[in-house]
């Protein structure tokens, strides 16, 4: 999770709170960047637990962090017996990594990382709540995303942006259109969410012609940031639509969903 969350931002915010981890990048989508909401249960990952917020009424903490240093950190721990990961103040404060690893004699082998955080103050919270999802018009399920992922790769030699269009009868296209070339490629029997047709609130979506297609185009590295970097291996993965406003992916694995938000470029 950590590796892709370090291939999405250099920096990002981690929230922590008694029952859940969060890794939070929220460019403001005003300005062309992306947000990335990535939710984790502590309780498939830790043995031990114990955090202790700022107040019992605001049990949290808020740091900042670059993520690949604490991707570098775990990758020692791919054989510890024990990792253990602190807040510490040690000439500033720092996530401390400590990696318990296995020897051939009875005295264990400890390697430590301090990894620098910057804690953010309790009146700037609110900038980092999770994203609220405008109306979608389409929800799809996402071909598989290797196949996908090589599919981008190709058009991004030709084009910077690219046009992602999907209906209520579960097709995809993925399209590229310049004066010199246009190509397309159609995904079809995708399957749509049930919540596509279920959901009161998804009005937008219940009123639209089932073949009708929603579009946006998104700038090509953005998205394939997204299917470069991603190392989750999702047991579902679907895609939002709002037509010419935003494209908003959701991968979900077990115990790990990462929310993805591109905006539409004009």
């Amino acid at each position: 999770v950590v590796n892709t969350v370090a291939r999405l931002a250099k920096s990002c915010t981690l929230r922590l709170t008694a029952d859940r981890l969060y890794f939070i990048l929220s460019d403001k989508v005003a300005n062309g960047g992306v947000s990335v909401w990535c939710e984790l249960c502590q309780g498939n990952f830790f043995d031990e637990f114990q955090m202790e917020g700022v107040a019992a009424e605001h049990n949290e903490i808020y740091l900042e962090l670059v993520p690949e240093n604490l991707s570098r950190a775990l990758k020692t721990a791919q054989n510890a017996k024990t990792v253990k990961i602190k807040l510490t103040n040690k000439h500033c404060p720092c996530l401390t990594v400590a990696v318990e690893l296995p020897t051939l004699s009875s005295s264990s082998r400890i390697v430590t990382h301090d990894i620098p955080v910057g804690v953010i103050p309790r009146r700037l919270w609110n900038d980092f709540r999770e994203p609220s999802v405008p109306d979608f018009d389409v929800s799809i399920y996402l071909p598989a995303l290797k196949t996908m992922k090589s599919v981008v790769e190709r058009m991004k030699n030709l084009s910077n942006c690219i046009v992602i269009e999907a209906n209520l009868s579960g097709e995809m296209n993925l399209k590229i259109e310049t004066d010199l070339v246009s190509v397309t490629t159609h995904f079809k029997d995708l399957g749509n969410p049930p919540w596509a047709s279920d959901d009161e609130c998804q009005s937008s979506a219940q009123d639209r012609d089932l073949e009708s297609m929603a579009e946006a185009r998104i700038d090509i590295k953005k998205l394939l940031q997204l299917l470069a970097g991603q190392q989750v291996n999702p047991t579902k993965a679907l895609c939002n639509i709002v037509s010419k406003r935003i494209v908003h992916f959701i991968l979900l694995h077990e115990d790990v969903s990462l929310q993805y938000f591109i905006p539409a470029l004009a």
